[in-house]
């Protein structure tokens, strides 16, 4: 049985990846769960699984989880033992299923420990994305992507030469405003804004989907993963989400992935890897597909995607203002008290107002992650508000 940690495991991710060990139950052995806040699903988890460590960062409902009795768990609250959670001794795979900059130090310190890393976590990447392949290659540790998108690019490249990618084509759903012009979003909601067409996923990913900045992470976090350079990364609008994302090579040949829209299978093929095995996931008729259709996205309406490129190609700590200007935005606007547009200047302010360190340590990224913070939380109250 494969020991694994799962870090997040009351989010969408976390909870889809117990559905899968729930259906191999001879595969895995769930070492640790580790969540933030929520009690009461995190206990049912708990009482189900019984994993030999089971961590609550928040520090109140560490205290409300403590009164509870599970028999052979350890129970820990707090920040600190949450990334801890990561290096549990004996623990083979590690899978990161929060959302966030919170999932850098705990995924560096998995890596560190040579821990495999099942990666959900894309800001992980897009943050420190340098500092954390060159600690992954160095241990030896595998990051194994979760991301529809990136299993898929990672299945399509199973025994080929990456030296003879040419392009990854980089699918998107478009999220529910594709078409929509800049005077349609105005006064768009929350409401509106998560009633995402294909995915069912958590609220910050949904906005993100909506406002291209979720594409754009992943265009940084594919840079990482295959060793391309931003110019080989190619974005195409697929609203049926069936093709998960495609390669093509240097021959002219394109290789893609076909799937229906349940994040299980990406999880189960990073938890289960090299092997295939059984899933439930609803199987495609061919016969009942009627279309696939692809088309380019509207970078100049949905700028998210082209403040993504410029973070990325200009490197050092600019992906990482561009995330943490972003997570506040999004954070503010579902919160109510910011318009959907006006997430896209929050990020804008961010970048240009920054200056950029190349070749960052870890230090540089918590303060410049924290900084970016501080100032758009300001920009917020004194020129949006």
């Amino acid at each position: 049985m494969k020991k694994i940690a799962i870090l997040g495991s009351t989010g969408s991710i976390g909870t889809q990846a117990l559905d899968v060990v729930r259906n191999l139950p001879e595969e895995f052995s769930v070492e640790v769960l580790a969540a933030n806040s929520n009690v009461e699903t995190f206990a049912a988890q708990v009482e189900e699984f019984r994993p030999r460590l089971a961590v609550l960062a928040d520090e109140a409902a560490f205290k409300v989880l403590r009164q509870k009795k599970f028999s052979g768990v350890e129970l820990a609250g707090g920040r600190q033992a949450f990334v801890d959670a990561a290096t549990v001794d004996g623990v083979e795979l590690v899978l990161t299923g929060m959302s966030g900059f919170a999932g850098l130090e705990p995924t560096l310190k998995a890596i560190a420990c040579g821990k495999n890393i099942a990666l959900a976590n894309k800001e992980t990447l897009v943050v420190a994305g340098e500092l954390v392949t060159k600690s992954a290659e160095a241990r030896g540790v595998k990051i194994l992507p979760v991301d529809s998108e990136h299993g898929a690019f990672f299945q399509c490249l199973q025994g080929e030469n990456p030296r003879a990618i040419e392009k990854l084509l980089l699918t998107a759903s478009g999220g529910p405003f594709r078409g929509k012009t800049f005077d349609d979003l105005r006064n768009a909601t929350v409401k509106e804004v998560l009633a995402h067409p294909t995915w069912n996923m958590g609220r910050k990913i949904t906005v993100d989907s909506a406002s291209l900045v979720n594409k754009g992470l992943e265009v940084i976090e594919a840079k990482f993963l295959y060793g391309v350079d931003y110019d080989q990364i190619q974005v195409v609008v697929h609203p049926q989400s069936i093709v998960h994302s495609m390669v093509e090579f240097v021959d002219g040949s394109v290789i893609a992935q076909l799937a229906s829209t349940d994040m299980r299978l990406p999880i189960q093929y990073a938890l289960t890897y090299p092997r295939r095995l059984p899933s439930p996931v609803k199987r495609l008729d061919f016969w009942q597909l009627n279309s696939l259709t692809f088309e380019p996205p509207d970078v100049e309406t949905f700028r998210g995607l082209k403040f993504a490129y410029e973070a990325g190609k200009a490197g050092g700590t600019l992906p990482c203002t561009f995330n943490a200007a972003n997570e506040v935005a999004v954070r503010e606007f579902l919160r109510g008290r910011i318009k959907f547009l006006d997430i896209y200047d929050v990020i804008d302010n961010a970048m240009w107002r920054r200056p950029v360190t190349q070749n960052p340590t870890l230090e540089d990224l918590i303060a410049e992650d924290s900084e970016t913070r501080r100032l758009s939380e300001k920009f917020i109250e004194e020129e949006i508000i």
